[in-house]
């Protein structure tokens, strides 16, 4: 089973690159983040037409979320936004799948270190820990997917002194992330893979993605009970070197 995380900035600007990449990459399940879409419009009939049943919560212009499911069965008890956190920016959606509760999260990009947005980080960040929480006494085989706005270490990092206690990078975040992690979850692409210098996201800027410069910060988190059915883990490079991409590139992980 293939689970993967796409953040798109924009689903209907990159709609294509997602179909080619369900038809080449074929996902079990897709998770897209930042479809900047209000539901009315989502394209539901080209995403079927590839094979997907899908599900989906968004917003004009911003955020939005949705799970893409292989076939003809779509994800079962799916809920929308976080447990008792009230929040109209659409961030979180969660759905059961073949028997895998995966949950697909946009995490809040925070801004700056010390802002008004970065306070409301860390808040939805711990309300949604307590949601997973609860999330994991239902379903031991978990799932936690998405763009997390956070590198986890410096080797997640091209240049760690540059982006040392930066937003995406701050004490405040990474302990946020190894609190999440403490639930009982694994980094999936880290149970495969050492080395520094992998990365998921490059910003559209100073020509980042060509010189090297990005940040590891798109994620697949997965539960004790599936730790050890975990076959391989990897970030897909290529949709970054197509044109008009999205600034973020798929990552997946394949469970046994």
């Amino acid at each position: 089973m293939k689970i993967a995380s796409w953040n798109v900035n924009s689903l209907n600007v990159r709609l294509q690159h997602v179909l080619e990449w369900l038809q080449t990459a074929k996902p079990d399940v897709l998770g897209l983040q930042e479809t900047k879409m209000e539901d009315s419009k989502f394209p539901v009939e080209a995403i079927e037409a590839a094979g997907y049943r899908v599900v989906f919560s968004g917003q004009k212009t911003y955020n939005g979320v949705a799970l893409l499911v292989r076939g003809d069965q779509p994800p079962e008890d799916v809920h929308r936004g976080i447990l008792n956190f009230e929040d109209v920016q659409q961030r979180a959606i969660a759905g059961t799948v073949n028997g895998v509760r995966v949950i697909n999260l946009y995490v809040v990009n925070g801004e700056a270190v010390g802002s008004e947005k970065f306070e409301y980080k860390m808040r939805w960040f711990e309300a949604m820990r307590a949601w997973v929480a609860a999330e994991l006494e239902r379903y031991p085989k978990l799932v936690v997917m998405g763009d997390f706005n956070i590198a986890p270490e410096d080797r997640d990092v091209h240049d760690p002194k540059r982006w040392k206690d930066k937003i995406l990078c701050s004490v405040q975040e990474r302990d946020a992330l190894a609190a999440l992690s403490g639930l009982g979850l694994h980094d999936a692409f880290r149970l495969k893979h050492e080395e520094d210098g992998q990365f998921s996201w490059w910003d559209y800027r100073l020509a980042a993605f060509n010189r090297g410069w990005g940040l590891r910060i798109d994620l697949t988190l997965v539960s004790d009970a599936l730790k050890d059915t975990v076959v391989d883990a990897g970030i897909d490079v290529a949709p970054r070197t197509w044109e008009r991409p999205s600034d973020h590139t798929p990552v997946w992980v394949e469970i046994a």
